[in-house]
């Protein structure tokens, strides 16, 4: 398999390194934005609380389930050409949920976001390592790649309070239109043009229905999870089928004469366990991300903006470690010290917080919290550098398009373990006659403790598997 590209000019990667690093920056604003509205959405749409749910959920099973096959499409048809297809369709569902007046039509254009989510976040790692193959400059990219994904949730939650407070939530969703717009024509002009081999290499059509049916149908059996519970007869007749799907995609990759995902690719411990030490890594974050932020507004009281501010010290450190600090020292120690160096910092983050009290005072019991998030911009670019180190030019957006889908498959059980675990620790508080205060802080101290439990095993995992990748230049 061949894959041309033009080789742009110093300046102009670094312009292309924006357009992508700014569509991510809109997907990632867009999960964050919505959590934070989803109370004035219910308000204005009339939607039940189960129903509620299907804002975020309609977006995630679209998103999780085609990376792989849009990863692989870039390397088939060109990774500018599906980039850009993707990032447009963002743009026009974003409008299409920002004039929704239904809440049918919200979900539907919620499921397109997620579509053209897919499309451009599979692809854009892959274009990233193919326009920096210089060590020193792909360290600084990916420090501004991983800086965008994780201080782009923080910020969301600030940005998504005050367009939620000082406008309507209509704007959470019209914001991505001059962002995408800006995005897509800088991109037009500045990405590499590449010509993959065509889809005659490899057009796997039952390996594409096998992949995309069984992701689609796990991450529905995960999300409702918390809802119908582990052991009901819906979450293991499809947690079954979910198996049977995947398993069989796999023997069908080790089988196919042109298979949409080679299983060469997994040959590498780099990939291999940089993508493990990912869903660990990202499952145990949703309770920073997600429960930190639920218990300041149930516990403490806080508003939306103000929840939003309150986490913005941790999308500080992160900008200044990512975008400071961490290529230099990916180059100057390795990504794997320096990732075994960012899990130690967010073991100790968790470990705080299962201590947290029912009144907690900011300064001495979150903010040491929010600056221990510095351990973000060490593992991320570190984490991801390791994740793309097999991957040669022809499998870039392949390797993307996994990387991209085990983050969304650590996100979905992060959602389903930690939330059960909460809501059933805080139940079982209530019912021995606990304030809700008190309930509600012991479920988020259980969920925080096996949250810390994830990290460390990603942290054995990433002590015992991952190797420095080679340098090349």
């Amino acid at each position: 398999m061949s894959v041309t590209s033009a080789a742009p000019a110093t300046r102009s990667r670094w312009i292309a390194l924006g357009a992508i690093a700014t569509s991510l920056l809109m997907t990632v604003l867009d999960g964050s934005i919505v959590t934070v509205a989803m109370p004035a959405i219910q308000n204005d749409l009339g939607f039940s609380p189960a129903g509620l749910s299907w804002v975020v959920n309609a977006y995630l099973i679209a998103f999780g389930s085609l990376l792989l096959l849009a990863g692989r499409l870039g390397d088939l048809i060109g990774r500018k050409r599906v980039f850009l297809a993707g990032t447009a369709v963002f743009v026009a569902s974003s409008l299409l949920a920002g004039v929704s007046t239904g809440a049918e039509l919200l979900i539907v254009a919620r499921f397109l976001q997620g579509v053209g989510s897919a499309a451009a976040a599979a692809v854009g790692l892959g274009i990233l390592v193919t326009l920096f193959p210089d060590p020193g400059e792909r360290a600084r990219a990916i420090a501004v790649f991983s800086f965008t994904g994780a201080g782009g949730a923080t910020l969301g939650s600030v940005l998504g309070g005050l367009l939620t407070d000082a406008l309507t939530w209509h704007w959470i969703f019209f914001i991505n239109l001059p962002i995408g717009i800006a995005a897509l024509a800088v991109a037009v002009s500045v990405l590499p043009a590449d010509r993959g081999p065509g889809l005659s290499a490899g057009v796997d059509v039952p390996g594409a229905l096998l992949v995309t049916g069984g992701l689609m149908l796990g991450i529905y059996t995960v999300v409702g999870i918390e809802e119908h519970g582990w052991l009901s007869a819906r979450t293991l007749g499809f947690g079954v089928l979910t198996l049977a799907l995947l398993a069989g995609f796999i023997i069908r990759q080790a089988t196919a004469k042109a298979p949409l995902m080679p299983l060469r690719i997994f040959r590498s411990r780099g990939v291999s366990g940089a993508n493990l030490v990912q869903i660990l890594m990202v499952a145990a974050l949703f309770a920073f991300q997600f429960l930190l932020a639920l218990y300041l507004q149930r516990v403490l009281g806080y508003g939306a903006a103000q929840t939003g501010f309150a986490m913005l010290p941790a999308a500080v450190v992160i900008g200044v470690v990512s975008l400071g600090v961490s290529a230099r020292l990916n180059v100057r120690f390795g990504e794997r010290r320096v990732l075994l160096a960012g899990l130690v910092l967010l073991v100790a983050l968790l470990g705080l917080l299962t201590r947290l009290p029912v009144r907690a005072d900011y300064v001495t019991d979150l903010l040491p919290v929010m600056l221990l998030a510095a351990g973000f911009g060490l593992a991320l670019p570190a984490l991801t550098t390791l994740g793309m180190s097999g991957a040669g030019e022809e499998d870039a957006g392949l390797a993307s398009g996994v990387f991209n889908t085990t983050q969304q498959i650590g996100m979905a059980l992060g959602v389903a373990v930690l939330s059960t675990l909460a809501a059933s620790r805080t139940g079982d508080l209530l019912a021995g006659g606990g304030s809700q205060a008190e309930a509600l802080t012991g479920g988020y101290r259980l969920a925080f403790t096996v949250g810390a439990g994830l990290l460390a095993t990603a942290l054995v995992v990433a002590f015992l598997v991952l190797r420095e990748p080679r340098r090349t230049r």
